[in-house]
């Protein structure tokens, strides 16, 4: 029995110690797998080959980026001479006051008072000797006197609105490019050229601006037969300078055409500080606004809506086209229709 106890007793401590060496071995193999492991990562990562990533350009982003090409600038400087103003007094007078007078308001007249009206449109010529004031070209501290540029330098400076020809009911308004780039017209292809006479390159340009170009301009006006005051009102409108067409190449004249309407119950204020010329009076001058209400020019009639159902210029008359003559007689007609009227109301 004590033997039976003895052999079951070193049985189990067989077993005990074969149980401890199977559980150390075990615990070793792990680890050596771990570290083998680690050592073939470590190996495929070295020998891992980097390839180089390529830099992307975002387009979206360099369309973005990109600048843009800024519009070419406007040209908007009418064609107006410097003048510098005079640092002393220029004159022996004061004339301060003359120069900041205002023009006196329009008389109101009513619809219902009216028994005539008509409007009339005419033509001043200042090569003419009674509309020689308009091309007097003296320079004074408000700039040049050319009538011209008197009404150029009062769009220069935004005290006028301009309006497009297109018609003459100012229903259009212009920009100060527009009207430059109709004053200049399209660019001129011109060859440069060297010493020898050889056409280097072709450059652009535009044709020269001369202010004694524009030496007709067109008046269009309003008569009107006041009952109540008994009187024959002369009321201008607007007025038009008259520009000169030439072919491309300048050569050719095609003929005339209006550059622009100015409303002139808007240069009214504009006029009265500017003087006109006049070398016959030796006291003082009078000003552009008591001219034109003074009715102190010369303008042939060109169209008016007397006897006139198709609205047309004399000069589109059937039998007064080709003939200037007849065209200044019809309008010295139209003129003693009115003079006619207003004599044959009175009664003696």
């Amino acid at each position: 029995m004590n033997k039976r106890m003895v052999k079951y007793l070193l049985l189990a401590m067989c077993l005990g110690v074969f149980a401890n060496v199977a559980e150390a071995q075990k615990k070793n193999t792990r680890t050596a797998t771990k570290r083998t492991t680690t050592r073939k990562t470590t190996k495929a990562k070295t020998k891992t080959t980097i390839v180089p990533t390529e830099a992307k350009t975002d387009t979206v982003a360099a369309v973005v980026a990109a600048p843009v090409a800024p519009p070419p600038p406007r040209i908007d400087s009418l064609p107006i001479k410097y003048v510098k103003k005079s640092l002393r007094p220029d004159e022996a007078v004061e004339t301060t006051v003359l120069k900041d007078r205002i023009p006196l308001p329009y008389e109101n007249l009513r619809a219902d008072d009216a028994m005539f009206r008509h409007k009339i449109w005419r033509e001043i010529d200042t090569r003419e000797k009674l509309n020689l004031p308009f091309r007097y070209s003296a320079d004074e501290n408000n700039g040049n006197q050319r009538f011209i540029s008197i009404l150029f330098k009062a769009i220069q400076d935004s005290l006028v609105t301009v309006f497009d020809n297109v018609d003459d009911r100012f229903t259009t308004p212009m920009t100060k490019s527009d009207i430059v780039k109709k004053i200049t017209g399209d660019e001129i292809i011109v060859p440069v050229m060297d010493s020898l006479g050889n056409v280097v390159k072709y450059d652009t340009t535009h044709k020269d601006i001369v202010l004694d170009s524009f030496y007709k301009f067109h008046v269009k006006e309003e008569v009107i037969f006041d009952k109540e005051s008994s009187r024959l009102f002369w009321r201008i409108l607007g007025i038009a300078p008259v520009m000169n067409v030439y072919t491309a190449q300048g050569n050719q004249f095609v003929g005339q055409t209006e550059l622009f309407w100015v409303y002139y119950p808007d240069m009214r204020p504009i006029f009265a500080k500017y003087e006109v010329y006049n070398g016959k009076n030796f006291g003082a001058r009078m000003s552009w606004e008591e001219l034109f209400e003074g009715r102190m020019f010369y303008g042939r009639i060109v169209k008016s809506t007397i006897d006139n159902p198709y609205d047309k210029f004399i000069d589109q008359i059937p039998g007064l086209k080709d003939n200037m003559i007849l065209q200044l007689l019809e309008g010295e007609n139209i003129k003693e229709k009115i003079f006619n009227y207003e004599q044959d109301l009175w009664s003696y």
